[in-house]
């Protein structure tokens, strides 16, 4: 082990949707109820879902997210969800994902999928009334206890439509927290900011970005996605192989995914408002229940 990072931590939040978004609050509060609090790590990094969570949690406690995410939700508050790898309010989740699987089975790597993800958003842009930009920026900025930017480390993710370059925004990108975070969970239609537009961070390398972690101590990974991806594993982007790089740095890495029981309210239900109770009910559980563990490695 590499001794100088052993007093850094890390948490790296996934994407996973609306009930992603509901079950990373609900892990993180069950850990803090339970005597574990990570959200003061020295790093977060959020992507998609998770880039909501990270900015949750650091305007608000683990306890206020949970109690309001386990509130029922009505059903006309139904829209693109908890901001998460999902679609614009207008298109079914199982017409995006077979626009996705379709833009991957074309792509020669990684990268090509990034550029090929890029291009076909713009498309969808292009073919849009330009609408849906004002009306998501103030759907994320709805979720927002605060909309300023932490003192702490917060890395959020996206991918530049028009390159498809990896991006990641912090407090010192210029960029207001607002507009990241919608960039980070634009899946579909690109999300504008200045003279870039931007989609979904978990096409930078998977779901959780994981690799942003590297130098750090101790990473802890919430993946409501379980460490799943959508890509061939010999692109070399699935979060096992993000892992065994950071723990080949001298990283200690824990990783948490849904149990079986939950597993049903992520994928194609991950749009689904009315599964977020649930879905926070379930990570507070598992919160509570690993709490024990997780302790001396969070130290």
């Amino acid at each position: 082990m590499n001794h100088s990072l052993q007093h850094n931590t890390a948490l790296v939040l996934g994407g996973g949707g609306s009930t992603g978004n509901a079950w990373l609050i609900g892990v993180i509060a069950g850990l803090f109820e339970s005597g574990l609090d990570v959200t003061t790590a020295d790093l977060t990094v959020g992507t998609s879902a998770g880039s909501t969570a990270a900015a949750q949690i650091a305007g608000a406690t683990p306890t206020e997210l949970l109690a309001a995410t386990l509130a029922p939700v009505p059903q006309q508050q139904a829209g693109p969800g908890g901001s998460g790898r999902g679609q614009n309010p207008a298109r079914p989740v199982v017409d995006h994902l077979a626009r996705v699987h379709g833009i991957i089975a074309a792509s020669r790597d990684a990268a090509d999928m990034r550029r090929r993800m890029g291009a076909s958003a713009l498309d969808l842009d292009a073919a849009s009334d330009g609408s849906w930009q004002e009306k998501w920026r103030a759907t994320v900025a709805s979720r927002l206890p605060n909309q300023l930017w932490p003192e702490r480390t917060v890395n959020i993710t996206a991918v530049d439509a028009g390159s498809g370059e990896g991006v990641v925004f912090d407090r010192h990108s210029g960029v207001d927290l607002v507009d990241a975070i919608a960039a980070s969970c634009s899946s579909s239609i690109p999300f504008r900011i200045g003279d870039h537009r931007y989609i979904d961070g978990g096409y930078r390398t998977n779901a959780e970005n994981a690799d942003l972690a590297a130098g750090y101590g101790r990473v802890l990974v919430l993946s409501p996605f379980g460490g799943r991806s959508l890509v061939p594993a010999e692109w070399g982007v699935h979060l096992a192989t993000q892992v065994e790089e950071l723990r080949a740095g001298g990283s200690r890495v824990e990783t948490i995914f849904p149990n079986g029981s939950s597993e049903h309210l992520f994928g194609v239900n991950g749009m689904d408002l009315s599964l977020r109770p649930a879905a926070a009910q379930a990570g507070s559980e598992q919160g509570r229940t690993l709490a024990d563990q997780l302790a001396d490695f969070w130290g």
